[in-house]
């Protein structure tokens, strides 16, 4: 890591130069170490003390500015803030490669399928079907999350139905047999 600390109408001491250098250790855990350049500069403001501290990092910069009638504290507001936004580019780009990687997996994989297999039975399904009301099988359907549609045999009538969740999400519908 390449750190410049510079001071403006402030000499940086000894001791604020060491302070700095072991805080900006808390942003090697983000990066390769060779490759961070930091560049503090100090100054003061009337009673302020200003820090002002940016981070390169192959492309990317960072930088946090801060004033505190305390130099150190100032200091470590903007390690806090920088870390923040480290963290925030590092987690964007990491959602970004994996949203990147699953589409092209689902693109891969759905140009197998099209290709290979067409007006295939893909996926079979058992489950029971159980004699009940109309209004009964609502009420299961409302209990499973997920499902669209419950087949059921309706005791009024004896034959097999099937109740559905209309696009509304509030309403159903029922497929009957002609008689």
């Amino acid at each position: 890591m390449n750190i410049k600390i510079t001071g403006k109408d402030l000499k940086a001491t000894e001791a604020i130069k060491d302070y700095t250098e072991k805080k900006l250790t808390r942003l090697v855990k983000y990066f390769d170490t060779e490759d961070l350049d930091a560049s503090v500069i100090i100054r003061t403001e009337r009673e302020s003390q200003i820090a002002e501290i940016n981070v390169s990092y192959r492309g990317d910069n960072f930088r946090a500015v801060t004033e505190h009638k305390d130099l150190y504290a100032s200091i470590d507001k903007d390690i806090d803030i920088l870390e923040g936004q480290v963290r925030k580019m590092k987690t964007k780009k990491e959602r970004m490669n994996k949203e990147d990687s699953i589409r092209v997996k689902e693109a891969m994989t759905d140009a197998m399928h099209k290709s290979v297999v067409e007006n295939e039975v893909l996926k079979v399904m058992t489950y029971d079907i159980k004699p009940m009301s109309v209004d009964d099988a609502k009420l299961k359907l409302q209990e499973k999350l997920g499902y669209t549609f419950l087949t059921f045999i309706n005791v009024d009538t004896g034959k097999v139905n099937v109740i559905y969740k209309l696009k509304d999400n509030v309403n159903y519908g029922l497929v009957e047999p002609e008689d």
